[in-house]
Order: structure tokens, then C-alpha cells, then sequence
């Protein structure tokens, strides 16, 4: 088969198991680049490709600046498009599987109290001379990742569904791909109640997720992050770090 179907082929199915856009858009481009590099060097089927195309490729990314996480990923979206195609026997072995992973260095950075107290200092200035749509979500943000230890990608999915109020519980789609029940406080559940009257009046209306941009629509990784660096900014004393739940 030739790359180029291989690679649409693998795409298709992604979709159609509804595979999020973001992973699709991750998917694109990382295998877009391997078959171009794999075409450059004259590789015009999928069966052509061997373990050394694999492996000269990451090397070409790592000189290029790629760091290990990065090598890894693309490792890993390597082999799960091998995976693909020996499931429907397109090819006899996955060639990704004989690349080992690069050894990271982990570093977790994890906010100070005083940094957090700054940081809900803020916002509860904010909320009490603007009364801003950002100053609400931004508090509301930051006591919910203290109060439950949810995730980014957790935070983001969270729809006001998932929240039971007055048993003061929320369930969440964990890193297991399954729910798990998350316990909440009473002050936690006034802070939502709050929240939710507040989006309801100044968008007009109620959207299923509880974190939203300006234009009313479910927050982003990229949305996530633009809000810790401004705050970055805004914390004149403190450098905050990137948080741990980011991992």
C-alpha cells in the first residue's frame, strides 16, 4: 500500500472512533512529517518502511532540537499507526515497537502557599471592582484544582452534568478512561452556585461546559496556559511556575 493511503487510511479510523480534534490535529502532523521524511528518502510503500526509517527519523527531529518528551510522542504516534496497520494486516510487525523510548528528566514544579494566596488575592480583587467574567472563572479555577487535584485535560472536560451539588460530589473522566467520583467541599459548591449565576447572565444562556472562553465556547489546553502566564504577570514578587497538574 502506498504511504500516502496508509496514512489517510489510519486518519479515517482515527475519526471514526472519535478520536478528539486536537489528537487528530496531533496525529496529522506528526505522521505528515514522518511520510514526508520516509518519501525524501525514497520510501514509497508502506511495507518499505524499516525500523532504521524510524529511527533515522527521530534522530533528524532530536538534531533539530526535538527534546525527549517530544522524541517520545512522536514514538508513541508512530507506533500506534503501525499498530493500525498490522491490526488490519497491512503490515506483518510493528516496526516503532524495536525504537526504544528516550529516558526524560522529570521535573515537577509545584506552586508555594504564598504564591496561591497571591494568586486568589487577586482574582478577589478583581472580582470585587470589575466584576469580570475572567476574575470569577480564574478564582474558581484555582479552587477547584486545590480542592479536587483534577487534571488540565479533567478541567477542561468539565461539564456542570458532572457536578451533583447537593451531595456535593463530581464525576470525572480520569486519566483510566473511566468516571471516578471526586468529593467536594460545601465552600467549593458555593463558589460553583455562584459561578454558574454568573455565566448564566452574562452569556445569556447556559453552556454544558463549566469553563469557558469569551466567546462562550469549552476552554482549551492553549486557553489554560495563556491564563497562568498573565498571571505570571500580574504576580510582580512571585515567579509562578508552570503548575504540576499540567503533567
Amino acid at each position: 500500500m502506498l504511504l500516502k493511503f496508509a496514512y489517510q487510511d489510519f486518519l479515517a479510523d482515527r475519526k471514526f472512533k472519535n478520536t478528539t480534534q486536537t489528537n487528530i490535529k496531533n496525529y496529522e502532523m506528526t505522521l505528515g512529517q514522518f511520510i514526508k521524511y520516509c518519501l525524501e528518502q525514497g520510501v514509497i510503500n508502506i511495507e518499505e518502511v524499516g525500523q532504521n526509517h524510524v529511527r533515522n527519523y527521530l534522530l533528524d527531529c532530536q538534531e533539530r532540537g526535538n527534546k525527549p518528551s517530544t522524541i517520545n510522542t512522536k514514538i508513541l504516534r508512530i507506533r500506534a499507526f503501525f499498530n493500525y496497520l498490522l491490526e488490519e494486516k497491512i503490515v506483518s510487525e510493528n516496526m516503532a515497537l524495536k525504537v526504544k523510548l528516550q529516558k526524560e528528566d522529570v521535573k515537577i514544579d509545584v506552586f508555594t502557599d504564598e504564591q496561591i494566596y497571591q494568586m486568589l488575592a487577586y482574582y478577589r480583587s478583581l472580582r470585587r471592582k470589575e466584576k469580570s467574567y475572567f476574575s470569577y472563572r480564574g478564582y474558581l479555577l484555582i479552587m477547584l484544582l486545590l480542592g479536587t487535584g483534577l487534571r488540565r485535560k479533567e478541567v477542561i472536560n468539565l461539564r456542570w452534568s458532572d457536578i451533583d451539588m447537593p451531595n456535593e460530589t463530581m464525576n470525572v473522566y480520569g486519566k483510566s478512561r473511566q468516571y471516578e467520583t471526586v468529593f467536594i467541599t460545601e465552600k467549593l459548591v458555593k463558589e460553583l452556585s455562584m459561578y454558574r449565576v454568573f455565566c448564566e447572565n452574562y452569556f445569556g444562556k447556559e453552556n454544558e461546559y463549566v469553563f469557558l472562553k469569551r466567546d462562550n465556547t469549552q476552554m482549551t489546553d492553549n486557553s489554560i496556559m495563556l491564563l497562568f502566564k498573565n498571571l505570571q504577570k500580574q504576580m510582580v514578587a512571585v515567579v509562578c511556575p508552570s503548575p504540576s497538574w499540567d503533567m
